[in-house]
């Protein structure tokens, strides 16, 4: 029965995150099957219509290759939060999604930001930061596996080294992650044991910088804006 639970709980962990990639296809697939431009409909910081974008932006991608780097992460990091957090993966996801929205709205330049890369930021952020705070191997495994895929393109994502990539909303999905893997620090875990008995323990004591790709010269994307002003 509990080898039913685990693998129950574990196949509506991938059944969620899946339909959450699926929309974001959808949304792309609309945008080339109608030749239509999505992208103003991102954050623009400051402004009545711009703040549509803090829930709308993340299901908006600049072009494939930026949709597929994002597509990885957020279904590794998205199940790992979904399983190991099975009380509370949902509230921390919405979280981070809402808090790196509204933050990147208050903060971030004036642009059209778009992409899932500030909340894919988030989870990593929650996933590795819990990881520690809780000492727990597993969750810290998926966001080192993450690290290592993309190295130090992480870490560069967060600086403002390359023009045209938010790394605002990278900024922002981070700290958005460290905020929910802090107040929910108390919260268990819940995790299989070597009997394949389920365990819950309580806390003892926690765009990735995509490639710039370019179709043309008012566009660039990672958790991308399209520029309507000049950005320095």
């Amino acid at each position: 029965m509990d080898k039913y639970l685990e693998k129950e709980r574990f196949q509506r962990s991938v059944l969620y995150v899946i339909s959450f990639i699926l929309i974001i296809w959808i949304v792309k697939i609309l945008e080339y099957t109608t030749d239509s431009d999505f992208s103003s409909f991102g954050i623009f910081p400051r402004t009545f219509h711009g703040s549509i974008g803090i829930f709308i932006s993340p299901f908006i991608h600049g072009d494939l290759y930026h949709l597929f780097t994002n597509t990885f992460p957020l279904i590794i990091l998205g199940i790992g939060i979904l399983y190991f957090y099975p009380k509370i993966g949902i509230q921390v996801i919405l979280l981070i999604y809402i808090m790196t929205g509204f933050l990147v709205w208050v903060a971030a330049r004036e642009a059209f930001h778009i992409g899932a890369s500030g909340i894919v930021y988030g989870m990593f952020a929650f996933l590795l930061t819990g990881g520690f705070i809780r000492r727990d191997r597993r969750t810290l495994s998926i966001s080192l596996a993450i690290l290592f895929l993309y190295g130090g393109s992480m870490f560069s994502g967060l600086t403002p080294t390359v023009e045209g990539i938010s790394w605002e909303s990278h900024i922002m999905g981070f700290f958005a992650g460290l905020f929910c893997a802090i107040y929910f620090r108390k919260e268990s875990i819940l995790f299989t044991s070597s009997t394949n008995q389920f365990n819950e323990i309580d806390n003892p004591k926690a765009d990735l910088n995509l490639s710039n790709t370019s179709v043309d010269d008012n566009v660039t994307y990672n958790y991308t804006f399209k520029s309507v002003k000049n950005i320095t």
